[in-house]
């Protein structure tokens, strides 16, 4: 036997084994959002991944390392009891229906049926309808410049409850982009073509200042190849995009300025590798793969500038190239987030839009959704929140539990991951995007945007966010059983 001395120095490392073992024991017993009990290797591994991950999205240090006590999983069983409230309507077995054009959406993540059916109320409709009941549905793709009907505000005041057009403040925005309609990533051709820039202009009649744009722009010796109707000097018998990649630029002129109307003529562009000189939608750079990878001719002052910079990339090779970067490093997270958006087909998102609205109803006129208590307060004073969260673009609610000890946005982000990917979940958008945007993405869930449901794509993906912790736990703390909405990208 060792001196009392040497049994002393042993008793410190004894006591930290204990603790290590009683610390992975804990783990054991902690369950997970679900309810379900992990392993403690799982919930280890869980625990180093979040405080490694080289994500943006990934929380701090100090939010990582705090683990739920035995009050908080009480807490949290308890809430999962008393919150669990049924709807009255299981959209499985009654789809939401849409009076329309016989199709069934049997892809979408809520039951989804657009038809005439005899002696039933549709959920929705086109167009405006005598019957209360049923919600009506403005849809459109052109500019309200041109169709004034178009606009949101006077489209509401004529009585249309859904609205759906190119606009992001829509309900349910009906973009011209989606990964499955453009080679977005296509590789970039030599560029063998005579002139600058080509155009594909046909209405001459144009409510924006495109076509004195273009003729300055010739003024200015930019060589320029016209296609369309207007200023045409090329037999305009064409594949578009494939002529177009033969081409330094492209004049992608819209037929008139208006925030969120960008058509085909700029993702043309983006998958012929032609730079996009742009005239159209105020904020195009919403819409821009990377910060320099198009140029703008916001008025015709502008198109001076425009032309010396045209001039400068198409005899300086390097530089051109850097405006393509883009096409070799991938596209912003921005730039995905919103094509994502339409990996989901705007009828299935309609769908989904009028279920949320009907199950929202529910919840503000049953007493049985207003007993919900949604936190639980444990003895050492210490809140549980119960949260709600789904995917953009699915229907179906997931349960996630927050600590008053972890409210914050770090919080919020970290609580999300750890559920998402307890269900090995696959982004929506894994299908649609190319191979190259993919490969591994879905395999390490991001958090691009967390945000209320209800908000529209505007607001979600360019100017909502929580700003501080205290205002996303003011919002938690007055809007119980909180449902977020997250893109993950």
């Amino acid at each position: 036997m060792g001196s009392p001395t040497n049994q002393r120095r042993r008793w410190p490392g004894l006591l930290l084994l204990l603790a290590v073992f009683v610390f992975v024991a804990e783990i054991v017993t902690y369950p997970t959002e679900s309810g379900r009990f992990d392993t403690a290797k799982n919930a280890v591994q869980s625990w180093t991944k979040s405080i490694h991950s080289p994500s943006s999205a990934s929380p701090s240090l100090s939010t990582t390392l705090i683990f739920p006590d035995e009050e908080d999983c009480r807490c949290q069983k308890w809430l999962e009891a008393e919150d669990n409230v049924s709807y009255s309507r299981n959209f499985e077995k009654d789809p939401v229906l849409i009076a329309g054009a016989d199709q069934d959406w049997s892809s979408c993540t809520v039951g989804c049926k657009f038809g005439f059916p005899a002696n039933k109320i549709p959920d929705a409709t086109f167009g405006l309808a005598p019957n209360l009941a049923t919600e009506t549905i403005h849809r459109s793709m052109e500019s309200s410049q041109y169709y004034i009907e178009n606009n949101i505000d006077l489209a509401r005041r004529r009585g249309y409850r859904i609205i759906m057009t190119t606009s992001l403040s829509s309900d349910v925005p009906v973009g011209y982009f989606s990964w499955s309609e453009y080679d977005i990533m296509a590789p970039v051709q030599p560029k063998t073509a005579e002139g600058v820039a080509a155009a594909f202009i046909s209405n001459c009649g144009a409510h924006n200042f495109r076509l004195q744009a273009l003729e300055m722009l010739e003024k200015l010796k930019i060589k320029i190849d016209s296609y369309g109707s207007c200023h045409r000097n090329h037999d305009g018998n064409v594949i578009k995009v494939d002529t177009l990649k033969r081409y330094k630029f492209s004049l992608a002129f819209e037929n008139s300025n208006e925030e969120d109307y960008v058509t085909e003529k700029f993702f043309q562009s983006l998958v012929a590798g032609a730079i996009p000189v742009v005239i159209g939608a105020p904020n195009i750079q919403d819409f821009a793969p990377s910060s320099d990878s198009i140029l703008h001719i916001k008025n015709l002052d502008d198109v001076t500038s425009v032309a010396k910079t045209m001039k400068y990339l198409a005899a300086n090779p390097a530089s051109f190239n850097r405006t393509l970067r883009w096409k070799y490093e991938g596209p912003s997270d921005s730039f995905k987030a919103l094509v994502d958006m339409a990996a989901v087909h705007s009828s299935c998102r309609l769908c989904v839009h009028v279920a949320t609205k009907i199950h929202d109803k529910e919840e503000t006129s049953s007493a049985r959704f207003q007993k919900r208590p949604c936190k639980c307060k444990g003895k050492t004073g210490n809140n549980v929140y119960h949260l709600y969260v789904r995917e953009r673009g699915r229907f179906k609610m997931e349960s996630i539990f927050l600590s008053s000890r972890s409210l914050t946005v770090d919080g919020l982000k970290a609580a999300v991951v750890r559920k998402f990917e307890s269900l090995n979940h696959v982004p929506i958008w894994n299908r649609e995007r190319p191979e190259i945007l993919r490969k591994g993405a879905a395999e390490e869930l991001r958090v691009f945007r967390i945000y209320p449901v209800g908000l529209n794509q505007r607001q979600a993906l360019y100017t909502f966010s929580f700003g501080t912790d205290a205002q996303l736990s003011d919002y938690i703390n007055s809007h119980p059983c909180t449902k977020f909405e997250v893109i993950f990208v």
